[in-house]
């Protein structure tokens, strides 16, 4: 896993300190998914909206996963994905009683509880492919 940029702590320093370590651990998380998932390869980690954003853009094979807090659980961590997509439709499918969502964008997670990281895993590795899967089906 790489070092975490300045501009990212800077980012995260907004959170509370329980929201900005559980972030943390999610950075981990995406990147363990990416480097395990075939076709994903390295991510561009940059900051979008001023969260951390986390980008396929060498493969192509994945949509935008994005890390905050959101204004309706501001005391927990967020997992961002592209409302655009069915990405948060599927994941209520597959893990409707194991996760918590917010809309069609966001998985919500306590702040100061165990990631649920198999779970978790599932949601980063179908986002991280979701444009693999798109072509399948054109």
């Amino acid at each position: 896993m790489p070092p975490v940029p300045e501009t990212i702590l800077e980012a995260l320093s907004r959170h509370p300190a329980a929201v900005r370590a559980g972030l943390l651990d999610i950075r981990a998380l995406i990147f363990e998914v990416a480097a395990e998932t075939e076709g994903v390869g390295p991510l561009t980690e940059t900051l979008k909206w001023g969260e951390p954003a986390y980008l396929t853009e060498a493969s192509g094979s994945g949509s935008t996963v994005r890390l905050g807090a959101t204004r309706s659980f501001p005391g927990r961590c967020a997992v961002f994905f592209n409302c655009n997509t069915t990405l948060v439709e599927t994941f209520r499918s597959h893990l409707g009683g194991e996760l918590e969502f917010e809309g069609n964008r966001a998985v919500i997670l306590p702040a100061e509880a165990t990631i649920p990281e198999g779970a978790l895993a599932f949601c980063l590795r179908t986002a991280l492919t979701y444009h693999q899967r798109k072509s399948f089906r054109a």
